[in-house]
């Protein structure tokens, strides 16, 4: 095979036995890779009833066919698995250096099954393999874990591993690899831990075969023309990295603000990526291979706040800032710096304490139940709290459960701004239609790298679309969607879209691969994808009930801003949305999409 080793890796935790398999190479031509490849194993191998944290879950780490290669970005695996956090199917994509270590050790994937009697991690260096006792690495963090594990194995190694929050069954737990790079959403990381496992170190001395070179290099050649030719990916992520979003964001009135009661944040300014360039940024950062260098390494030289590491992202920039009220940049630089190094995301986090907050500031949450006044604004509590919910410690316990169980616990599960559990990310949908419509229908839950309809509403890319108008945001909706479960199946990373479309990741994939993938063809493959992981979701029990958003922002009625008096016309983009979908009236695929798209 061409792109693919064509190998994969069986392991049994439960007896520690190990296996390589063969990929089969149909499979692989029809789900590409990535997350399409690990769903459909996912789809195959388990009950979809399951609960995500028995034994009998499975978590399945999957590369893509440009992953390792010199494509845009091509750096990229997935973590497939069911969620703890949504019940539903959960697929977090990584990037950094692991999995194109994972290829050049001749892995396509790891198959994980069963859990370990015993901590354990896994150890894998050009083809061979071996579990080994983790017992010594347990309570320790992701960068002690990291360290040790290279001190005992290889200085080069590349670890992906969980922190205290995975192995506490934090339900938002990340894996997390290089240190800083995150499979960041729906709780991976508390599955990891479930079944024993800390880390996955992996070295590796071979390379990805291409069916034709000098094709496979013109494509990249002209994407990376792209690349550098689009004011996003080679002006505001390089200059400003992710960040760059929150006064764009602001500006929209779509700037989600102390849970969501409002689109427009004071002190925006005081945490964008702009005041961060001008205070904390070390230096650039890029995964392999990616010339956006969209990373932060950052540091707060001194204070209550001090710390270096990685980061924050836009959404961590947000749900630590404006979603908890608070503009001191450096308490979200460490609050961010924590998540990282205990392992959890921070999405979740903070849209779970703005919950809190709301949930304090309006008498539910008894003051008797906190070990300090949960309000909005105050930094010192937020940090404070970050380290708590990677221990599972005081109040950090009941946060650890996310906003959905908390708000549920205390009475008032509306003040949850989450669909399928999980937290919505930094754009409001009564300022931005389409997303929120992206965020009903994401079959991993309130998430906005399902289909990223912001890059036309906010950013004109690759057209312009009114934010506050619904009209043809269905199709614009699931154009994104299926796009979107292409590039993660390839490999490569979510923010080349911005320059690149279909036609591009094809002109990549056919000669790497030697299959003649086409827009089309690939376009049609990102659809099966999406329809097989509805499926598993239904047979999980998810319905069309679980294709809402919170009750606040269905009927409360944007209160200031560019989008004032705004609120989601969900119920009309939906019936469009199934309908081109080929579903039927309740959200279900249909015989006849079923029996097109090959499932």
């Amino acid at each position: 095979m061409y792109g693919w080793t064509g190998q994969l890796l069986r392991v049994n935790l439960s007896n520690g036995k190990c296996r390589t398999e063969r990929l089969d190479p149909i499979l692989a031509r029809d789900y590409v890779g990535a997350r399409g490849l690990a769903s459909k194993i996912l789809w195959d191998e388990i009950d979809p009833q399951v609960d995500p944290l028995a034994p009998e879950n499975k978590l399945i780490f999957m590369t893509g066919p440009l992953t390792g290669t010199t494509a845009i970005s091509g750096n990229r695996y997935n973590v497939v698995t069911k969620s703890p956090l949504t019940g539903a199917i959960a697929a977090s994509s990584s990037g950094g250096y692991f999995g194109s270590e994972l290829k050049y050790a001749g892995f396509d994937g790891i198959i994980f099954e069963g859990r370990a009697p015993e901590p354990v991690y896994l150890w894998i260096e050009d083809g061979s393999f071996e579990l080994r006792p983790a017992g010594e690495l347990w309570g320790k963090n992701v960068h002690e874990t990291e360290d040790a594990i290279k001190a005992v194995t290889c200085p080069h190694a590349k670890v992906a591993c969980i922190g205290p929050a995975g192995e506490k069954l934090v339900r938002f737990a990340c894996i997390m690899n290089d240190k800083n790079r995150a499979a960041g959403r729906s709780g991976v990381g508390a599955v990891m831990g479930s079944k024993n496992l800390k880390a996955i170190a992996v070295r590796g001395h071979g390379g990805v075969k291409v069916a034709d070179g000098p094709a496979f290099r013109e494509a990249v050649l002209a994407s990376l023309a792209k690349i550098k030719a689009n004011d996003v990916t080679h002006g505001g992520l390089p200059a400003y990295g992710t960040g760059v979003l929150v006064n764009v964001i602001n500006a929209h009135g779509g700037l989600p603000t102390r849970n969501f009661q409002t689109g427009i944040f004071p002190g925006a300014e005081k945490i964008s990526g702009e005041a961060l360039a001008a205070t904390y940024l070390v230096r650039k950062k890029a995964c392999l291979a990616c010339p956006m260098a969209c990373g932060r390494a950052t540091m707060v030289p001194s204070g209550p706040y001090a710390g270096h590491g990685e980061g924050p992202e836009y959404e961590a920039q947000w749900s630590l800032g404006a979603d908890c009220g608070i503009d001191d940049l450096a308490a979200i630089l460490k609050a961010n710096f924590l998540a990282n190094e205990l392992g959890y995301d921070p999405i979740s986090f903070g849209s779970t304490l703005a919950c809190a907050m709301e949930l304090y500031e309006k008498g539910y949450l008894p003051a008797g139940d906190t070990e300090v006044p949960l309000e909005f604004g105050n930094a010192a509590v937020m940090v404070e709290t970050a380290r708590k919910v990677g221990y599972r410690e005081g109040i950090g316990d009941l946060l650890a459960e996310g906003s959905y169980r908390l708000a549920s616990r205390y009475g008032h599960p509306e003040l949850s701004m989450t669909s399928k559990k999980q937290e919505y990310p930094a754009y409001d949908p009564r300022a931005f239609q389409g997303i929120g419509l992206n965020y009903a229908t994401s079959n991993r839950g309130g998430c906005h790298v399902r289909g990223y309809t912001i890059a036309a509403e906010a950013l004109g890319t690759p057209v312009q679309a009114d934010p506050l108008s619904s009209e043809g945001k269905a199709a614009l909706d699931k154009a994104f969607q299926d796009l979107t479960a292409l590039v993660d199946a390839s490999g490569i990373c979510l923010f080349t879209t911005f320059a690149l479309g279909a036609p591009d990741v094809a002109s990549m994939l056919a000669p790497a691969t030697g299959v003649p993938y086409t827009k089309e063809s690939g376009l049609l493959a990102g659809e099966r994808i999406y329809n097989l992981e509805r499926l598993f979701n239904f047979a999980a029990g998810l319905t069309k009930a679980d294709d809402t958003l919170a009750p606040r922002l269905l009927n409360e009625p944007m209160p200031e801003g560019p989008a004032k008096g705004k609120t989601s016309a969900l119920t009309k983009m939906l019936a469009e949305y199934y309908q081109l979908r080929g579903w039927d009236e309740e959200g279900r695929v249909t015989a006849a999409t079923r029996e097109r798209l090959g499932l």
